[in-house]
């Protein structure tokens, strides 16, 4: 008996990305590489904006946290992933889930509101650049990001709340590689009416209103852009924000086909594999495009290891 919930199932069967045995030290080693790279890609991201005075800025603060997001979020799950690929039986208990389950609501949630912010920064910097120390200062930056974390507190704790008045009786196998929700609704034998209303308003939310703002900001960077005289001021504006834009595809596009798709079995694969961009090469290709497409990040790598060096 799972402790006080109503739930006959006291642990859960993760069948994993496949279940032939052939791939799955493949797996191991292809996804350790990404993990280790992620890792140290957001870490050293995270020490260089510490480090780098002249990248304590809004836009840097705003990549600060989604590094630190991504940090998180990949190690909610991936090292539970790295062992499930060298085990014969991948089991997690109850609790386990819905605790990797709230966390990931919560980061997941994070970085949509992150993103959300930096196109928004990246939006005043260049239509607003008179007013950009005011519209982007620090209590307002601080601010952002308050909202952000309040909004994926809140929507975390509907995910899980809603998931652990549910009752699961016989059936203990998910078709999937982590703690999401969709799989594990799927084995419910009680009503799940209430947690697809809240999957519906919650995921609606966190998923409408970041896109919304994000392509109203680039629609009038790219109209502000075009009128540019400057064919240097037009290069530098779409480098700083294509970066952002291949961040933002593949996190909402990866995560729309998971979310938005019908629920059946052969969506539920596709769904797998479309997880893997939102949770395992969104957070290892971050700090990799913001690093290699952004001059400002470079130049501090330069100074910051030069210093090392005496």
């Amino acid at each position: 008996m799972a402790p006080g919930n109503g739930s006959f199932v006291a642990e859960f069967i993760l069948v994993g990305l496949t279940d032939q045995p052939d791939l799955q030290l493949l797996l191991f080693f292809l996804f350790l590489v990404m993990y280790m790279v992620t890792v140290l890609g957001n870490f050293g991201l995270l020490t260089l904006i510490v480090l780098s005075s002249h990248l304590h800025t809004a836009m840097y603060f705003f990549l600060f946290n989604l590094s630190f997001i991504d940090l998180c979020y990949s190690s909610v799950f991936t090292p539970k992933m790295l062992v499930d690929f060298l085990s014969k039986k991948n089991m997690i208990s109850y609790m386990e889930y819905m605790t990797q389950l709230y966390f990931f609501c919560f980061f997941v949630i994070s970085e949509c509101y992150v993103l959300t912010s930096m196109a928004y920064d990246r939006y005043v910097a260049i239509c607003k650049p008179l007013l950009y120390n005011v519209a982007m200062s620090p209590k307002v930056c601080s601010s952002l990001m308050l909202g952000s974390y309040l909004m994926a507190f809140s929507g975390a704790m509907a995910h899980t709340g809603c998931m652990l008045r549910l009752t699961f009786c016989d059936a203990n196998s998910i078709n999937h590689y982590f703690c999401d929700i969709l799989p594990l609704l799927q084995l419910s034998c009680t009503s799940t009416y209430m947690n697809e209303l809240v999957v519906f308003i919650v995921v609606g939310i966190n998923i409408i209103v970041p896109s919304l703002t994000i392509f109203v900001s680039y629609g009038l960077i790219l109209s502000n852009i075009i009128q540019i005289c400057s064919t240097e001021g037009r290069s530098k504006a779409f480098s700083t924000c294509s970066s952002h834009m291949i961040a933002v595809s593949l996190f909402f596009g990866s995560g729309a086909i998971m979310y938005l798709k019908p629920s059946s079995a052969g969506s539920m694969h596709v769904g797998k594999i479309s997880s893997v961009f939102y949770t395992n090469v969104v957070p290892m290709m971050n700090p990799l495009i913001y690093s290699l497409r952004n001059k400002d990040v470079k130049l501090a790598l330069r100074k910051t290891l030069g210093r090392r060096k005496f």
